[in-house]
């Protein structure tokens, strides 16, 4: 079988590059031809978790892998959901598997489909939903979440229909994650510095126009419980053009509570404390009177209602109940003290995390946590059933957090396998779901076809001097095809 890696677009800088043997998709002939030793398993999603987990079932020496993803094209959370000025995150893998693009399971073809024609399933398919506010005003013009933004900038189709009106001078995105600071660092960004990534030439068009002067990330706790780290955080103080605002009030008392603090929350509260804390040296201070733009952290503070402007027609601010803290460590949580405060804005972005969707009434789901009921990734009483990522633990973690959490599901899984847990006899895996696809009308784009695409991309790019120009329309990416 010919060799073929999983392309990788940036710096491959960031460790999202393991070393797999490659094999391109095999005939069918081939496939019926060694099942009486190949364990046909199915992934559903092809982000991280989907990656990583289908890495860890390919050290079975005969397991053939297929990758199914509703989007034309593979990668997930790292084409559409990884700021575009973070190209050393945008790596793919390499795997001896097969990409089917362009199938959403659920809808072309259903989970019980899936298990009858693999050995095992495991459901990787990320969490695809944001959590509501359920404050008044959530429903106004200039209120969106986070995540259909990171969606619109970094060409998610679903998303393209986003028209963000950015000629307000305030923003305020509620949460402190690193998805809330990677929006910030969007648009307080100088467009000529975005025009470097591959971000799409529709949100750089807007953005240019952008009139957004200063955004506050406001979240209900304090400076010891912000979610971002370290890294996003250093990149944000040091944005060209910006300037960082923190009030030194929020800081009092916090360096003598650092002693027992972990050490990587430790260094990013030392970051902070000395951002709000210490007088800055000539040259940064010197850059911060000069800065056009500024960014601040509003602690203590819970949303309560989106104000309306007077005409009804947008958002004209955040009412906001000022918070104090209860409790230690991880059970600290925000109560109300009675006081309230206003804070004037034109647009309004929900940060406060996200949440996966049930695929398939087949499959248990615990709507209140917005997982998959599962035991170490084995599905809660469906035997051959797994799941990894985020509909497995909920939203939570960086890229190499999941990178753990699918490995282990990967391993659970090769562990069933061999304790004879498992289907025995052969299974037909693709060549079954094909039919059936087929038969349905739809169309699944092979990772040759994802290759076409993918220069095509680079191709649009090397015009105008950037890594590539995403194609965000499906109906255009299948058109290419001559799907």
């Amino acid at each position: 079988m010919a060799s073929r890696c999983w392309r990788w677009w940036g710096r491959s800088a960031w460790p999202w590059t393991p070393p797999l043997s490659v094999g391109s998709i095999p005939s069918f002939r081939h496939q019926f031809s060694t099942q009486e030793t190949t364990p046909q398993i199915c992934v559903v999603g092809s982000g991280p978790a989907g990656f990583y987990t289908a890495q860890h079932l390919l050290k079975h020496p005969q397991a053939h892998v297929d990758i199914y993803e509703k989007q034309p094209v593979p990668f997930g959370l790292v084409r559409f959901g990884v700021a575009p000025d973070h190209p050393e995150v945008k790596t793919a893998h390499c795997g001896r598997c097969a990409f089917w693009g362009n199938v959403e399971v659920g809808r072309d073809v259903t989970v019980p489909e899936l298990r009858e024609a693999y050995h095992a399933v495991v459901l990787s398919y990320g969490a695809e939903d944001h959590r509501a506010l359920e404050i008044p005003g959530e429903e106004l013009p200039g209120v969106c979440s986070a995540r259909a933004f990171v969606g619109w900038y970094n060409g998610l189709p679903e998303n393209q229909e986003l028209k963000p009106d950015l000629s307000c001078d305030t923003a305020v995105i509620l949460g402190q994650g690193n998805v809330a600071l990677d929006v910030a660092r969007i648009l307080l960004t100088p467009p000529e510095h975005l025009e470097k990534t591959d971000i799409t030439k529709a949100a750089l068009d807007v953005l240019r126009q952008s009139r957004v002067k200063t955004v506050w990330l406001v979240g209900r706790r304090g400076p010891l419980q912000v979610a971002f780290t370290i890294k996003e955080l250093r990149e944000m103080i040091q944005l060209p053009g910006t300037r960082p605002i923190l009030d030194p009030v929020d800081f009092l008392g916090l360096q003598d509570r650092l002693k027992e603090v972990p050490r990587p929350r430790k260094r990013l509260t030392e970051l902070l404390l000395r951002t709000a804390m210490e007088k800055p040296g000539p040259e940064e201070a010197a850059r911060r009177a000069s800065a056009s733009r500024a960014w601040g952290l509003r602690f203590f503070r819970s949303p309560q209602q989106v104000l309306p402007s007077p005409d009804g027609r947008g958002a004209a601010g955040v009412r906001l109940a000022v918070t104090r803290l209860e409790g230690v460590g991880e059970a600290t949580r925000a109560v109300p003290t009675g006081a309230m405060e206003d804070l004037p804005c034109g647009l309004v972005l929900s940060s406060i995390g996200y949440k996966s969707r049930p695929i398939d009434p087949s499959v248990p789901f615990d709507s209140k946590l917005g997982v998959i009921p599962n035991v170490e990734g084995r599905v809660t009483d469906v035997p051959g059933l797994y799941c990894s990522g985020w509909v497995k633990r909920g939203p939570t973690g960086v890229i190499a957090t999941t990178m753990t959490d699918s490995f282990l599901t990967g391993q659970m899984l090769l562990q069933d396998l061999k304790a004879g847990l498992l289907p025995s006899g052969p299974r037909p895996g693709s060549a079954a779901i094909q039919a059936l696809l087929s038969s349905r009308g739809v169309q699944p784009v092979s990772f040759s076809d994802w290759e076409k695409l993918d220069a095509e991309e680079v191709a649009r790019g090397q015009g105008t001097g950037r890594p590539r120009e995403k194609l965000v329309d499906p109906q255009e990416m299948l058109h290419l095809l001559g799907h």
